[in-house]
């Protein structure tokens, strides 16, 4: 069914895909209230007031707007981003015009409680705190300081000094100031009339105004190499570099690309580094395409004594895979292509990734793309235009950061 997209009366923007054959509905409100939209001096504000809309909205108390919600059948979760919060929530189509003015309380009508403050200072104090008892995820956190340009490099879990300077008032300029209509993206898959939601929305969203200019950057990434020390008995690398935007022939090329290397245990690193040389407990890598940018992220994790050989065998197959002698061979593309297409497949069974995709989609590209384009996309990629983008594409200057008991040294390449 094609997807239609339609501009509230509040000047947000609706995205619906009804989909035959399925029941449930799946919602994903986008609001322009990332970590990037945060005062410089109150990093992981953002964080702070996601907890605190979720304490009850619409002059419901806590307690009664989440029994409301679980009797209309609703799962939901609100979590933040670098650019974005995002509102996630499932439920039976039939069952919108119950769940649409809970939801839409909880963005427009949020109770925001002076003693809610306080509980949700401390648990994004506390989660951040849990960054020590996972080293991977502070390495990426501590790799993306590094390779991005403020203040898109921000993590989103903030800093002390930022949630400890958090006060109730700086969290309700942060709602009125971001979680505004003009700049959010509501998308909707599923058992979904979109005449239907665009009413529900309407009637719900009455009174909402208020708009968000997109964050610019400011400054340079300082990229390189660094080291942070971690007194733990295992080593965590990360090499970040660039990669294409969204939108693009050479975002296809990427996921190609991604895919032979770290296509599960048949990918090249996973075989190179792991398999054939027992150097590293997990070894893979990812590509994040945003709408001006993209990065690759490669990650190895493994002991001290074969932490600087890992980093070594990394950059190689990393940048074999850009030669004549190391491209990426028919049977790797065909198996990364076939890949790729099931997952984009299996994605469009779920109304919940569908949603997500949507709402993906118009923030970096102004449009939705169908399933059909997206294998597409792939399928109009062949094995020498894919040899071809990887010869010839610019990564920039990478980022190596390692966390453990001492840093690894090996050549650093581009």
């Amino acid at each position: 069914m094609p997807i239609e997209i339609r501009e509230l009366e509040c000047g947000a923007v609706l995205l619906v895909e009804p989909m035959a054959g399925v029941k449930s509905c799946a919602l994903n409100w986008s609001l322009p209230a990332g970590a990037a939209a945060e005062p410089a001096e109150r990093l992981g504000l953002s964080g702070i007031v996601a907890e605190m809309v979720q304490r009850g909205a619409g002059g419901l108390t806590s307690r009664e707007h989440a029994d409301a919600l679980d009797a209309a059948g609703v799962s939901r979760g609100l979590d933040t981003g670098m650019r974005t919060s995002r509102l996630s929530a499932t439920f039976v189509g039939q069952d919108l015009d119950q769940a649409i003015p809970l939801l839409a309380d909880m963005i427009v009508r949020p109770n925001m409680d002076k003693d809610a403050f306080a509980p949700a200072q401390s648990l994004a104090l506390q989660e951040l705190e849990a960054l020590d008892d996972d080293p991977q995820e502070r390495a990426a956190v501590e790799a993306m300081a590094r390779h991005l340009p403020p203040p898109f490099n921000r993590s989103n879990y903030g800093t002390r000094d930022g949630l400890s300077a958090c006060t109730p008032a700086d969290a309700l300029k942060f709602l009125r100031s971001a979680y505004v209509p003009r700049g959010s993206i509501i998308a909707l898959a599923g058992d979904v009339d979109p005449m239907l939601a665009q009413d529900a929305l309407d009637a719900a969203l009455t009174g909402w105004t208020g708009e968000k200019g997109e964050p610019t950057t400011r400054g340079q990434a300082p990229r390189g190499r660094d080291h942070i020390h971690d007194d733990g008995a295992q080593v965590q690398i990360i090499v970040m570099r660039d990669a294409p935007s969204e939108g693009t022939s050479q975002a296809a090329c990427e996921r190609l690309a991604t895919a032979v290397l770290s296509g599960g245990m048949s990918g090249r690193l996973f075989t190179e580094v792991r398999e054939k040389r027992g150097l590293c407990y997990a070894v893979h890598a990812s590509y994040t395409p945003e709408r001006d940018t993209g990065w690759q992220t490669a990650y190895v994790g493994t002991t001290p004594e074969r932490a600087a050989e890992s980093l070594e065998v990394l950059f190689a197959e990393l940048d074999r895979l850009a030669t004549p002698q190391g491209a990426p061979t028919e049977e790797e593309f065909q198996r990364a292509r076939v890949g790729l297409k099931s997952r984009i497949v299996f994605g469009g069974e779920s109304t919940a990734a569908r949603a997500g995709a949507l709402a993906n989609d118009y923030r970096k590209l102004g449009r939705c793309r169908s399933l059909e384009e997206r294998v597409a996309e792939i399928d109009a990629i062949d094995l020498p235009a894919l040899r071809r983008y990887l010869a010839d594409y610019d990564r920039g200057v990478p980022t190596v950061l390692t966390l453990g008991p001492a840093p690894a040294s090996a050549p650093m390449e581009s």
